[in-house]
Parts: structure tokens; C-alpha cells; sequence
């Protein structure tokens, strides 16, 4: 899978240039902040995503046989992981969204390891989320 998204390439150059965690974590925050916002309709009982500790909402929609993405949450380090996933699936057809591996993509950003179970669970339900809406 060497034809990663453009998004996606440069958050894999930001994230290899932060030596530790914490310079990782406050990378993931300044990424949470470009998150496209959803407006008040978006943020509906219908967009959240089932399996999140936290507040996450989620809407797709399909652009010339490509999806994108936009996602919410309440909390600043989710809204960081949201944005670096987005960065990897935006652009994406459906048979590529479902081969994509979210483990393999955290890990390759040194994230995994501070992905606690519960993120972790609540990235995969993002993912999930994503793949019912393509399918």
C-alpha cells in the first residue's frame, strides 16, 4: 500500500519527526484541530458512533466514487486520532476502506502503544462506522 493518500503521507512525515510521546501527543492535538466541523444536525443521534467512551459523531458521503469523511468529539485526544484516521481512509473507494489495516496504520505513526483499549476499541468502532456506511 504505497499509494497513501496524500493526507495520509503527511501526517506519517509529522509523526516520524516527534522523538517521544509527548511531542506525539501534542502533534495529535494540533491535528485535531483541522477536523472539518459538523454542524448541529450532523451531530445527531444518528452520526454517533456506538462503542466510544466518548461523544464521537461521524458522516460520509461519497464524491466520484471516493468517501469522505468528517468526524466530531468531545474530547481533544480523540479528535486528534480521528483526524490522523480520516487522513488515511479520506479518498478512499469502499474495497479500499475495507483492506485498510487501523492497527498497522497506528503503529506506523508511533501511536500504539499509548492507544489505550478503549481508544483503541473506539477507533475500530470509527472504522466499522465507516465501512457500514460505504457497504
Amino acid at each position: 500500500m504505497n499509494d497513501l493518500p496524500e493526507a495520509a503521507c503527511e501526517a506519517l512525515n509529522a509523526f516520524a519527526q516527534a522523538p517521544g510521546w509527548e511531542q506525539r501527543a501534542r502533534l495529535l492535538m494540533q491535528w485535531g484541530e483541522r477536523l472539518e466541523p459538523l454542524d448541529d444536525g450532523e451531530r445527531s443521534e444518528a452520526n454517533r458512533v456506538a462503542g466510544c467512551e466518548s461523544q464521537v459523531w461521524l458522516a460520509g458521503e461519497r464524491q466520484n466514487g471516493r468517501w469522505h469523511f468528517r468526524a466530531a468529539s468531545d474530547a481533544r485526544l480523540i479528535r486528534g486520532l480521528l483526524a490522523v484516521l480520516l487522513a488515511r481512509v479520506n479518498g478512499l473507494d469502499a474495497d479500499e476502506l475495507a483492506r485498510v489495516d487501523m492497527a498497522d496504520w497506528f503503529a506506523s505513526l508511533g501511536l500504539s502503544r499509548q492507544l489505550s483499549p478503549s481508544r483503541s476499541n473506539g477507533m475500530n468502532a470509527v472504522l466499522q462506522r465507516m465501512r457500514e456506511l460505504t457497504g
